[in-house]
C-alpha cells in the first residue's frame, strides 16, 4: 500500500472484503524509473498509446451520429418533394440540398482566414505569459510540415517548438517541393550574413572591443563591414607575396635559373614518425633563443670569454654586459691597468714587510703629548702620591669624612700625574691586581 486508510480516496465499506471475501482489490503497482538526462527531459514519457483509443472512438461516434442525422434529413426532404413536384425537380431541388446540408468543418469565416488563425494570449497575469499575439503562419490549405512524409523514419518533427530540421522529402524534385527543412532558411538568405555579423560581434567583444549587437546594431554592422573590407586587403595581399616568392604556374613566366638548378633528384627516405632515414644530411635543432645576435658592435656574444670566474667578450675582453665594445684598443688598456695595478700592489706588499721606526712618548698629565721642556719636582710628586692614597680610602670609607670639609680648588702638575698614575683603567687586563 502507498497510503494510509485516512488518506485513501476511496468510499469506505460498511464491511470491508477481508470478511464478505466480495470485491478484493489488487495490491497498488509501485514504478521506479531510473531516467538518465534524455530520459527525465523526455516530453512523452509515461505516456501511454493506449488511451489515445478513447479519444478515436469518441470522433468516430460522433462522425456516425452526424451521418445518420443528416442521413434522416435528406430522407424527409426526398419524401416532401416528391408529393409536390414531379421528379426533374425533385433531383434538382435534391443536389441543392445535399450541398446545403454538407457541412464543412474546414470552412473558416474570412476575417479569420486573414487572421491566420490569431490566438490570443495572456497579458500581464500573475501566471505570466507573452505580450501580443501569436499567429500561426500556415492556412488551412496548405498541408502541414509533419505530414508532407508519413514515413516513421523521416524526418523529425517537434511538435512543442513547430520545427523540423531536415528535409522531410529529400528526393523530391527541389523546383516542386516548397518546403525543404528549417535548417534551409537558416544557412540561406541574410539569416547566415545576420548569423556571422553576430560571431564577429561576440569575436570582437571578447577581445577587448566595445561592441555590442543589441545596444547598438549600426556600429556592429559598419565594424563588420570594414572588417570585411581588411580582410580582403590582406588575403590580397598575402596572395600577392606568395605569387611574388612562388610564381604563379598559371603564367607563362619562365622560371628563374636559381629555382631550375636548385632542383635535384636526389632521393630521401623517411620512416612512419616523419624523420630522415636515408638520403639527405638531419639539421641540428635550433634552441628557442635567438642565435648570433650581436649587440653595442660586438663581434662576438656575451658568455664567449671566461676569465677569473667571470663571463665576457672574447671581442674586447670586457666582463661588463651589455656594454659598448671597444676592440684592440679596450684590450691593451685593460692590459696596462692590470699591470699597473699589479705594481701597486706589490709596492703596498714591499712598504708593509719592512716596520717603521716608532717614537716612544711619554703621555702628559691632561692626555697629550708631554712637551720636552716638562719637569717635575720629585718631592712634590711623592706627596701628591700619598695624598692620591689617603683620598681614595677615604672614598671606600665615607663615615671618615669630616662634615666641613676644606677643598682645594687649585692642581698642580705633580697631583695630575699622581691622579694619572693611580687611576685604574678599564682596558687593563691587570686591573685587578692593583691596590
Amino acid at each position: 500500500m502507498t497510503h494510509s486508510a485516512k488518506s485513501c480516496m476511496e468510499r469506505p465499506r460498511k464491511k470491508g472484503a477481508k470478511w464478505t471475501n466480495f470485491h478484493i482489490a489488487p495490491d497498488e503497482k509501485i514504478e521506479m524509473f531510473e531516467l538518465d538526462y534524455d530520459g527525465k527531459r523526455d516530453r512523452w514519457n509515461g505516456f501511454d498509446a493506449a488511451t489515445y483509443a478513447r479519444v478515436i472512438e469518441r470522433y468516430e461516434a460522433r462522425d456516425e451520429a452526424r451521418r445518420k442525422y443528416l442521413k434522416e434529413q435528406q430522407l424527409k426532404k426526398l419524401e416532401e418533394k416528391n408529393n409536390k413536384q414531379n421528379v426533374e425537380e425533385e433531383v434538382s431541388d435534391d443536389d441543392e440540398d445535399n450541398d446545403a446540408l454538407k457541412v464543412d468543418e474546414a470552412k473558416v469565416d474570412e476575417s479569420k482566414q486573414m487572421d491566420f488563425a490569431k490566438v490570443e494570449k495572456r497579458v500581464r497575469t500573475t501566471g505570466g505569459g507573452s505580450t501580443g499575439t501569436v499567429r500561426n503562419l500556415r492556412i488551412r490549405e496548405d498541408t502541414a510540415k509533419y505530414l508532407l512524409n508519413l514515413d516513421v523514419n523521416s524526418a523529425y518533427y517537434d511538435p512543442k517548438t513547430r520545427s523540423m530540421r531536415e528535409d522531410p522529402l529529400p528526393d523530391a524534385d527541389p523546383n516542386e517541393k516548397f518546403y525543404g527543412g528549417d535548417n534551409q532558411y537558416r544557412v540561406s538568405g541574410q539569416a547566415l550574413e545576420f548569423k556571422k555579423l553576430n560571431i564577429h560581434a561576440w569575436e570582437a567583444f571578447e577581445k577587448g572591443q566595445d561592441i555590442h549587437m543589441q545596444a547598438a546594431p549600426s556600429q556592429a554592422e559598419l565594424l563588420y563591414k570594414n572588417f570585411k573590407v581588411i580582410k580582403d586587403k590582406l588575403k590580397s595581399r598575402m596572395k600577392d607575396a606568395i605569387m611574388e616568392k612562388y610564381g604563379n604556374s598559371a603564367t607563362e613566366e619562365v622560371l628563374p635559373k636559381e629555382l631550375l638548378l636548385g632542383q635535384s633528384e636526389k632521393q630521401v627516405e623517411y620512416d612512419r614518425a616523419g624523420r630522415v632515414v636515408k638520403g639527405m644530411e638531419t639539421s641540428l635543432p635550433k634552441s628557442k633563443y635567438e642565435e648570433d645576435v650581436y649587440i653595442n658592435n660586438h663581434t662576438s656574444v656575451w658568455g664567449s670569454w671566461w676569465k677569473d670566474h667571470q663571463w665576457g667578450y672574447k671581442c674586447c675582453k670586457q666582463t661588463i654586459r651589455n656594454s659598448y665594445c671597444t676592440g684592440a684598443a679596450g684590450i691593451e688598456a685593460a692590459e696596462e691597468a692590470a699591470d699597473l695595478m699589479k705594481a701597486n700592489v706589490a709596492r703596498k706588499a714591499a712598504s708593509e714587510e719592512m716596520p717603521t721606526p716608532t717614537e716612544g712618548k711619554r703621555l702628559a698629565t691632561w692626555g697629550t703629548d708631554i712637551p720636552d721642556d716638562l719637569v717635575l719636582d720629585q718631592k712634590k710628586l711623592d706627596d701628591a702620591l700619598k695624598k692620591e692614597d689617603k683620598r681614595r680610602k677615604e672614598e671606600k670609607d665615607e663615615r671618615k669624612r669630616k662634615y666641613n670639609v676644606k677643598w682645594d680648588d687649585e692642581v698642580t702638575l705633580e697631583e695630575m700625574e699622581a691622579y694619572r698614575m693611580k687611576k685604574i683603567h678599564n682596558d687593563d687586563p691587570m686591573k685587578d691586581f692593583l691596590h
